[in-house]
């Protein structure tokens, strides 16, 4: 079946946040990680930490608009519990003594005006430690 324009999208959004996470000094553990029903866009780890991270990516045609809302606001309380329950079984079955933290990357993307060009980053937003294992919100 093929991608929608809507999966196509997300696939980009979460290629630069890996890249993004790459570049400021993580290393990639897993990505789309299925547990169960539930999924994590992407596993990393640093000297610290060991991150899960959720990635909202959204286009527009002008930056400063807003047009289609800021990314994180759609990691609403079901994501944000479905993200700790699959957080904790990737946890069971996968030791380590680093201190676990669920990040939010929020990826924003210029839509070109011509449908055949790929939409260009324009900014990558990463919140750190977005919510406690509970699911509720620390930012």
């Amino acid at each position: 079946m093929p991608a929608t324009d809507k999966q196509i999208i997300g696939r980009l959004g979460e290629e630069l946040a890996a890249d993004f996470l790459i570049k400021e000094g993580y290393t990639i553990v897993e990505r789309n990680k299925h547990l169960g029903k539930n999924e994590i866009d992407i596993i990393a780890e640093d000297k610290d930490f060991f991150v899960f991270v959720e990635v909202k990516t959204r286009t527009c045609l002008y930056p400063e608009s807003g047009e289609f809302g800021i990314p994180s606001r759609a990691v609403d309380i079901s994501k944000r519990k479905n993200t700790v329950k699959a957080s904790r079984d990737y946890l069971y079955s996968h030791y380590t003594e680093k201190q676990p933290r669920i990040d939010v990357i929020e990826v924003y993307l210029l839509e070109q005006k011509d449908q055949m060009l790929t939409p260009k980053p324009i900014k990558i937003n990463h919140i750190r430690n977005a919510f406690d294992a509970r699911g509720r919100k620390l930012h």
